[in-house]
């Protein structure tokens, strides 16, 4: 199996700086680019408004769909170690047209999920400063400061941001632990029965909670975008990738229960709720770790517009290198090894909508769900093309065994479902523009594939 690794693995030299990240180091890129914090806070309640009582079976399949996922990601992991995540592994297999619509979904995924975790940003950073200075400051002011901020770090040293979103993201999330494990002390030695008999819920409202849940989940692969930079790194990230996975799905599964016990508990609505860990923390008789809480989101989604900068500019580099984009986004910097240009460009492409919507008046909880929705259809394309390409390339590769096929048609119907679940029935306002802006990029992506073909081809004919 080493041997075969080694073989398959792309081993050109990109400039970043090698095998520098530790295993813990590298799982916190997938789970800051999923910033946990934030579901608790923003995702399940809006889940909840959907699939009532039964988030949590929500958020159990959203868990199976995306393991599913994450199993298939891991079997190339094995044998790639390439910066350009996915896109590594669509270009492996798939024909090249198809290679560039995973590259072009996963760059626009993770830099609109980057506008989404600003927008989120500077929602919770006025709430926080407005509670305490009584004042509602610039929202383009504070977007600009967290992605400035943001692309400072990314393009010093990546191994100062690994470490600064561990860090950032295990303070955070033990706090809501602690919220959660008080909650289910006080009022969990009983099991509640309206959320275990689904009382309520409608087979569509969980399927569209279904649909919301797995956006909670989006960039745990974000870890493969490090491939040049782990310590080995064809053990480590498939590992990352997988306990990403699981444990996000753990900590998302219990929440989405004990956030509607704890709801149920109070006698109010959670899906209507504008800030339901405030209202547990005081059923918890933790009243300041209500604050604590949404200071810890606050933190966590600068650890998300960190980490999505991170992967952004490393698929762009790679894009670079095989002439997706402009040759010079491929150059890292010299002395940081860092892929700098690209740090920036896809910093400022994340702020950019942020800072559009704003100026228009929308607010952060709008910017975070239209730009995070939009998100959601770069992965789950690029997700669905991945699996589906892999029993082709254990095929090609000698190594597809019996049976290994079930996973992947498993994953991609699941995607599919998913996309599917984001088009019908046809969302209101904004949402219902969505698919169609999605669209209109990928061809524009795939157009500039097509022209760059052409002018690559006549160049070869002209020599």
């Amino acid at each position: 199996m080493e041997r075969m690794a080694q073989e398959f693995s792309p081993n050109a030299d990109y400039g970043l700086r090698r095998e520098i990240l530790s295993p813990m180091e590298t799982l916190a890129q997938s789970v800051s680019t999923i910033a946990p914090t934030t579901t608790p806070a923003a995702t399940i309640p809006l889940v909840c408004a959907l699939a009532g009582n039964g988030t949590w079976l929500a958020y159990v399949l959203a868990t199976a769909a995306v393991l599913l996922v994450a199993l298939c990601i891991g079997r190339y992991a094995r044998h790639s170690t390439s910066p350009g995540s996915l896109y590594t592994y669509a270009s492996m297999t798939l024909p090249p047209w198809l290679g560039a619509t995973v590259a072009w979904s996963l760059l626009l995924a993770y830099v609109a999920t980057g506008s989404s975790v600003i927008g989120g940003f500077y929602h919770y950073a006025n709430l926080l400063l407005r509670d305490a200075t009584g004042h509602v400051y610039s929202a383009v002011l504070l977007a600009t400061l967290v992605t400035a901020v943001s692309i400072w770090i990314a393009y010093r040293d990546v191994k100062i941001s690994a470490r600064l979103m561990l860090w950032i993201e295990a303070a955070s999330v033990t706090v809501i632990v602690i919220v959660v494990a008080l909650l289910l002390v006080r009022y969990g030695w009983h099991l509640d029965w309206d959320e275990l008999h689904l009382r309520g819920m409608t087979g569509s409202g969980l399927r569209l909670g279904l649909v919301l849940a797995l956006f909670s989940f989006v960039g745990f692969e974000s870890a493969t975008t490090l491939g040049s930079e782990a310590r080995n790194p064809l053990q480590t990230i498939p590992r990352a990738v997988i306990q990403s996975a699981v444990l996000a799905g753990a900590f998302f599964t219990v929440c989405a229960y004990a956030e509607v016990l704890g709801f149920h508990a109070a006698g109010q609505e959670l899906g209507t709720s504008q800030a339901p860990m405030h209202v547990l923390a005081r059923v918890a008789d933790v009243p300041v770790l209500g604050l604590l809480i949404d200071i810890g989101a606050l933190v966590s989604l600068f650890a998300g517009t960190l980490a999505c900068i991170t992967a952004a500019a490393r698929v762009l580099l790679l894009m670079a290198h095989n002439g997706l984009a402009h040759g010079s986004l491929g150059k890292a910097h010299i002395q940081n090894q860092t892929p700098s240009r690209a740090v920036v460009i896809t910093g400022v492409a994340a702020l950019l909508p942020v800072a559009v919507l704003a100026v228009r008046g929308a607010s952060g909880l709008d910017v975070y769900g239209w730009l995070g929705s939009l998100a959601t259809y770069g992965f789950i394309v690029a997700y669905a093309l991945v699996c589906i390409a892999l029993p082709r390339y254990l095929r090609d590769h000698g190594v597809l065994r019996p049976g290994a096929q079930i996973i992947p048609w498993l994953a991609g119907l699941a995607m599919l479902l998913a996309l599917i679940g984001n088009f019908y029935p046809v969302p209101e306002g904004p949402y219902g523009k969505l698919p169609y802006i999605y669209l209109a990029y990928l061809m524009a992506g795939l157009l500039w594939f097509v022209l760059r073909g052409r002018r690559k081809g006549a160049a070869l004919a002209g020599s």
